[in-house]
């Protein structure tokens, strides 16, 4: 199968099925990447509009959610992608990430645990797998790719390659899914 029109030449924006979490048809004709940080109440803010961009536009976007926890100001961040991360292991990514967006505020162990159980996940596993820091390289290696494109904030976009500046508003995001759809 050759890829997509769409394909970003940049090998750091191209989406990794078997380490990234993605929503929607590889065959999409757009490809929106997000860098995000579960502590961000940027990010917060941007989650349902997202949601609603991804439901109004279809099969003709896929989606890409990778890490980027800023930890300087955002001390749980980095845990709780690990804990999403593991909560992925279990098929639990995107109803585990709805969780810690919508308890920001709540991103210490013993609610990470919580949100876990909500999910009904293997808990000794989820557990097992924060205290030996299975994920942190997969975290850090998405962390990487941003500095190499030299993001500096979240939340930051990217729709089929191209940098989308969402600081004035997220309407920015949806003309530029709409651009690339034309």
């Amino acid at each position: 199968m050759s890829a997509p029109s769409h394909a970003n030449p940049n090998p750091l924006l191209t989406p990794d099925p078997a380490t990234e979490h993605i929503l929607g048809p590889a065959s999409a004709r757009v490809t929106l990447i997000e860098f995000g940080d579960f502590e961000c109440p940027s990010c917060r803010q941007a989650h349902p509009a997202v949601q609603m961009m991804l439901s109004h536009f279809g099969a003709q976007v896929r989606f890409v959610f990778r890490h980027f926890p800023l930890r300087e100001v955002h001390p749980h961040a980095e845990l709780a992608a690990e804990a999403a991360e593991a909560a992925g292991a279990q098929g639990k990514f995107w109803p585990y990430a709805e969780l810690l967006f919508n308890h920001q505020s709540h991103l210490d162990a013993t609610h990470l645990d919580a949100y876990a159980a909500q999910l009904g996940l293997d808990m000794p596993r989820f557990e097992n797998e924060l205290k030996d820091t299975v994920y942190r390289q997969r975290v850090q290696e998405q962390v990487e790719i941003g500095r190499r494109l030299n993001v500096r904030a979240t939340p930051t976009f990217y729709v089929n390659g191209e940098f989308t500046d969402v600081s004035f508003g997220l309407e920015h995001l949806r003309s530029a899914i709409e651009r690339a759809l034309k």
